[in-house]
């Protein structure tokens, strides 16, 4: 997990503070992003090992960013974890089926996180 970047796009400071100490605890390198227009310019001009992302964005989605990163490239192998706090299952469903690799309802749980994410990861 050292060698892991990840992005964080999170337009709540409370949710981006929560998500950013959970991985700097486990010694991930967090970058963050407030929206998905500035995620895209990080997305272009970095390489990330994968990307949090927030459901509930201003302006482009969650949704739309991920439909994004899938439509290029570069970036379409790039796994993208989906985050919100407006869950139900059927939101999880479309989440996974939508491309995200995998899904968590907020408040995180910082144990189950970070070992979704190493499974996700391959590790």
């Amino acid at each position: 997990m050292n060698d892991w970047h990840v992005l964080v796009v999170e337009d709540d400071p409370d949710g981006q503070e929560v998500v950013e100490r959970i991985l700097r605890y486990h010694r991930i390198d967090a970058h963050l992003a407030s929206d998905g227009e500035s995620a895209v310019e990080q997305l272009t001009q970095n390489v990330y090992t994968l990307v949090i992302i927030d459901l509930a964005l201003p302006n482009m989605n969650g949704w739309e960013l991920l439909k994004f990163i899938k439509s290029q490239p570069t970036l379409a192998a790039t796994p993208c974890i989906a985050v919100t706090a407006f869950h139900s299952a059927e939101v999880a469903v479309k989440a996974l089926q939508a491309g995200f690799s995998a899904y968590f309802p907020k408040p995180l749980d910082a144990t189950s996180f970070v070992r979704e994410l190493e499974n996700v990861m391959g590790g």
